[in-house]
């Protein structure tokens, strides 16, 4: 795959890519609507360290990116700010969505079905996980690693808890492809599918930012701490 370089042009970059890079993007506070500029041209524009920005869409897109070096510390807040926009994207959008949908699924089924009820039961618990995380996130882990502290949990017990959200998502996903049964509605069925499986596209994006550059740079900062 073509890497992203602060030269290409960002719409191009949202064009060779599944929509879900727009959600990347607005997290920097950038919209649609990008005409012609190169990535350089819009960072200069907002004040965004472009060769971060680069970075993020980098890892979002391509599994096999692993940045050159660790940010810098003066790249810090501009990559918690970033993960903290994630946080809220998962908060006020992506799990309020489909747990609006879950609920119209079940709600509008035209026979009691325990299948589905049990598939929303495993997604409630996949979401209480997930909330528990983004706490986790804004209470201790962010304020640490701003501050250049320790944490109480280490890089590996973090990038377990992530593996087993996204072990969970895919089950989740997997269960509807092969379990979901009964007399329900056809079109709200897909649209649980398809908000489901962005969820699990979104976290599993966001933990390999996270493991790439976020928990080196909070081992980077244990190591300073200890010494």
């Amino acid at each position: 795959m073509t890497l992203i370089t602060p030269e290409s042009k960002l719409s191009q970059v949202i064009l060779s890519n599944e929509p879900s890079i727009v959600t990347v993007i607005n997290r920097f506070g950038i919209s649609l609507g990008v005409g012609d500029a190169s990535i350089a041209e819009i960072c200069a524009q907002r004040n965004i360290d472009k060769d971060f920005f680069t970075a993020i869409l980098n890892t979002y897109t391509n599994e096999d990116y692993f940045p050159q070096r660790i940010l810098s510390s003066s790249n810090i807040h501009t990559l918690i700010n970033y993960l903290f926009s994630t946080n809220a994207y998962y908060e006020h959008f992506l799990l309020p969505n489909v747990e609006r949908h879950f609920n119209l699924l079940v709600s509008r089924a035209k026979e009691p079905n325990g299948n589905i009820a049990l598939m929303l039961q495993f997604f409630n618990e996949v979401q209480q996980e997930i909330a528990s995380r983004i706490h986790n996130d804004r209470t201790s882990l962010f304020p640490a690693i701003m501050a250049g502290n320790a944490h109480c949990a280490t890089p590996q017990q973090l990038m377990d808890i992530d593996a087993n959200i996204e072990d969970k998502i895919s089950d989740l996903v997997n269960m509807l492809v092969v379990h979901f049964s009964g007399d329900y509605d056809q079109n709200l069925g897909l649209a649980v599918y398809i908000t489901i499986h962005n969820l699990k596209k979104d976290i599993n994006n966001d933990n390999r930012i996270r493991k790439r550059i976020l928990y080196p740079l909070y081992l980077s900062n244990n190591r300073t701490t200890a010494e």
